[in-house]
Parts: C-alpha cells; structure tokens; sequence
C-alpha cells in the first residue's frame, strides 16, 4: 500500500494591491490548488468591490473559499477565522487538492503557524491597575516576566501592559502561553511554502490609486449605497472607501474629495502592513508579481 501524500499547504501574503490573489489564481491553476480567504475585509459578503474580493471570473478559474461568506452585522474574529480555515484546509487535503491561503491580514497567517494563546481571562481589577498605572512599566515587567521584558522594547506600552496583566493575573508569563499555542498550531509539522508579494512601496502607491478608480468606475459608490445600517463601529464600515464615500453621499464633501480621502487612506494603510510584515518575514520568499 502506497505512503499517503505529505499533508502541505501554501501561504500567499502581501500588501493590498500587491498582486497576491492574482499570483494564488495562477498558482491554483497550476498546481490543482484551492484558494482559502485570508484578508479580514473580504469575508464580508457586502463589499466585493471595495474589498478586492475575487470577481465572478476569477472565481470560476480556481475554487476560493471564505469569500464574502459573512454579514457585516456579525463580530468576526481571529478565532472564528482560524475555526472555519482549518476545517477547509482540511476538506481540501481531503479532496487530494492543495490549500493555498492568501490574504493580507498577518494575524490570520500567525494564528495557523503559531497557534492562538489560550491565555485565562484577566481579571478586571488587575486589568485596571495596570491600564492606569503610572511609573517605568517595563522596569516593573522586568522584575516581574525577564522572559517578556527581554523582548519588547521600553516603549512597546500595550504589549507591556499585555504581558503584566498575563503574568500577574494567571502567575505565568505571557511567552509560557504563547509556547503553549505554538505547539498546538494547525500547520505545526506540515510542509509549508510561503510566499510574501514584494513590491515598492511607491509602485503599491500607484497600483492602489489606480485600483480605487476602478473601483469606482465599476459602482463602489453604489456598493457603499446599498449598505444595510450597520452599527458604525462594525469592521465592515470602517473598511477603506466606506467612511469617505458615506461622507459623499451625506453631501459632506464632493465625489472627488471622498476618493482622495480614501486614497490617502490606503497609503497608510499599506504602510503600516509593510512595517508590520517587516519583521515577519523570516523563512517566507520574496515573490513579485507583474502588472
């Protein structure tokens, strides 16, 4: 009896606008690979055209998988995402097919490769004392987590306040839960293939501008029209293009104000997920793709 096939997968991350679901589709086609959503927008079934969903085309080419699949009413989180992404890898690997995931979101990425820190609830009064506290906090998590203190930086605030409510809420370090979450990652021991979209900042710029006019040409403004009347504070109406193009149609600002103010948006948008992929790139290859 033939050894069953290694279990692998391929991750597709990068930047909005970098070409990455481009690349999964090509991929796809070539390998027999199904293509599983990882960008926290696109889940939402409201947004295809201000999300950059797949189009109708595209998804005939390939199968993709946790697209537009959720209400903007609805709390979506890392854990949900992470629930509904393992249970489609493993159907894929099922089927003899490979998953590819590709999206922009890191977190989704960190909760398949190392896991989620099933951390105790912080009780209030510690969460409060420390939220509030005034003096050197990483001296005190020095003191308290070396481990912890060791890693973040002095000026690393929330993630210093993080790392004290852990210790002194549950008595463990906050590197103890994550080691424990690492063990338990999803892909822990699966053949991995990581490929992160490479593109200047400048030329993501450019691509982004274009992409958003596109957008508009093919009826975002319609889209965000047509929104049903979410809470504001949900994910999907805070989604770039939804704010400014609300502000348009509530006779706030003209047409072209909104998609500059959207486009700006963007900019920093992709700045702050290029800082933040900049120290994540470790055993991911560089991938560009053109056009």
């Amino acid at each position: 009896m033939p050894a069953p096939t290694p279990k692998s997968a391929l991750l597709i991350a990068g930047p909005t606008a970098s070409g990455k679901s481009a690349l999964a589709l090509r991929l796809a086609r070539e390998r027999g690979g199904v293509i599983i959503n990882a960008d926290s927008i696109q889940v939402y079934r409201e947004l295809r055209l201000l999300s950059a969903r797949p189009t109708a085309e595209e998804e005939a080419q390939a199968p993709h998988r946790l697209y537009g699949q959720v209400s903007g009413a609805e709390d979506y989180s890392v854990a949900r995402w992470l629930t509904e992404a393992t249970r489609e890898i493993e159907a894929v690997w099922a089927e003899g097919q490979v998953p590819i995931i590709c999206g922009g979101t890191g977190l989704y990425f960190m909760a398949l490769e190392t896991g989620l820190s099933q951390v105790p609830p912080i009780a209030p009064e510690v969460r409060e004392r420390w939220r509030g506290f005034v003096g050197d906090l990483h001296a005190e998590l020095a003191a308290r987590d070396p481990a912890m203190a060791e890693r973040l930086g002095p000026n690393d605030r929330q993630r210093i306040i993080r790392a004290l409510e852990v210790i002194d809420s549950t008595g463990q370090s906050l590197a103890h839960w994550q080691a424990e979450g690492e063990r338990s990652a999803f892909l822990n021991q699966i053949n991995v293939e990581r490929h992160f979209v490479d593109v200047p900042r400048e030329d993501l710029y450019i691509r982004a501008e274009q992409r958003f006019d596109l957008m508009m040409a093919a009826g975002a403004l319609d889209e965000v029209q047509a929104l049903p009347a979410f809470a504001p504070d949900r994910p999907v109406m805070k989604a770039i293009g939804v704010p400014e193009l609300q502000a348009h149609l509530r006779g706030e600002m003209s047409l072209e104000q909104a998609a500059t103010l959207a486009k700006t948006a963007t900019r920093q948008y992709i700045k702050r997920q290029m800082t933040w992929w900049r120290g994540q790139m470790k055993g991911w290859h560089r991938a560009r793709v053109v056009g």
